[in-house]
């Protein structure tokens, strides 16, 4: 592990320097932007950590699109332009989240660090939304190559499904971000709990069919997956279900329609209070990290020669 990661520090040591160079001009351009009356040190201490994450991830980005370049002549030309498509899709998400990562916020509260449109809701779950749509794709097209060769009817169902069903959550997210009902959240982050059930039982089912070299890929895809589905059981969609429920019992009064897309678009509240960003700071920290990394992966996994023909079709 060590001489690898030397290895691709040495290779790489001018995107080092970038990296670290474009971390203190964005930090430095972002300070001027914070208010002069910041209360908490470790809201800060966060924001500075997710801005750091983000360079950190675009530039692994880069060494893994790097990496598929110098493979480009060893391997199937039909594999290549799969993994080339999943490059492309995890620019996205990579970018999104990077995004997402500097203008951190919290759409149903409506708050955020910065006072800029680019802060705005409306922008943000917009950017969010075609990034989580390219990652989930990533899966569905991965999921679809593999159930394919293995010949696993399930898997080539549920790798149809996945998008479709994200894309549902999306419009479920919409609505709690519009109408700030935190029951809408509370399905969305359902049908997300849901889909990742379905991806773990296609890998369960794949596990017997595939050759020995996919199931490192299929192990450590179960491994995210289990972590990923208590998270989101014990934490995720209870805390918006708590809400939602807190709402009701105050009996909140939600936002119409046309009042929610004129909201989401001008209402902004900077705060630097660690209670308004508590809970958002675990699956904001986790999210940024680990799925961006996850997203970068999928590129080069599984390494494996499938059929030129099945590859040509799954994409």
């Amino acid at each position: 592990m060590y001489r690898t990661t030397k290895t691709v520090v040495a290779h790489h040591y001018g995107l080092l320097l970038f990296g670290v160079a474009a971390f203190a001009a964005l930090w430095s351009a972002l300070r001027n932007w914070q208010p002069e009356d910041v209360t908490s040190a470790g809201v800060r201490a966060w924001w500075g950590g997710l801005c750091a994450l983000s360079v950190f991830n675009l530039c692994c980005w880069r060494v893994s699109a790097a990496a598929l370049k110098q493979r480009r002549e060893s391997v199937e030309p039909a594999l290549y332009q799969f993994q080339w498509w999943q490059l492309l899709l995890s620019a996205v998400y990579v970018l999104g989240c990077g995004f997402r990562s500097v203008l951190p916020r919290a759409d149903v509260q409506r708050i955020g660090l910065i006072d800029s449109w680019m802060s705005s809701v409306m922008v943000g779950r917009s950017v969010a939304t075609v990034a989580e749509l390219c990652f989930m794709a990533q899966w569905a097209l991965l999921l679809n190559l593999v159930a394919k060769n293995a010949g696993s009817r399930f898997g080539v169902v549920v790798s149809w499904l996945i998008v479709p069903l994200i894309g549902v959550a999306e419009v479920c997210s919409w609505y709690a971000v519009v109408t700030t009902c935190y029951l809408g959240n509370a399905v969305e982050e359902s049908i997300w709990t849901l889909t990742a059930v379905l991806l773990m039982v296609s890998c369960v089912l794949l596990w017997s069919r595939c050759t020995v070299r996919c199931r490192p890929f299929l192990a450590t895809a179960l491994a995210l997956g289990v972590a990923y589905v208590a998270f989101m059981c014990l934490v995720d969609v209870p805390m918006y279900v708590s809400r939602w429920l807190a709402d009701e019992v105050a009996g909140r009064q939600y936002l119409t329609l046309s009042q929610g897309l004129q909201d989401v678009w001008t209402r902004r509240l900077v705060t630097f209070e660690w209670d308004q960003w508590r809970t958002e700071v675990p699956w904001m920290s986790l999210y940024f990290s680990v799925a961006v990394w996850t997203s970068i992966a999928l590129v080069h996994t599984p390494r494996f020669v499938p059929k030129p023909q099945l590859i040509t079709a799954s994409v």
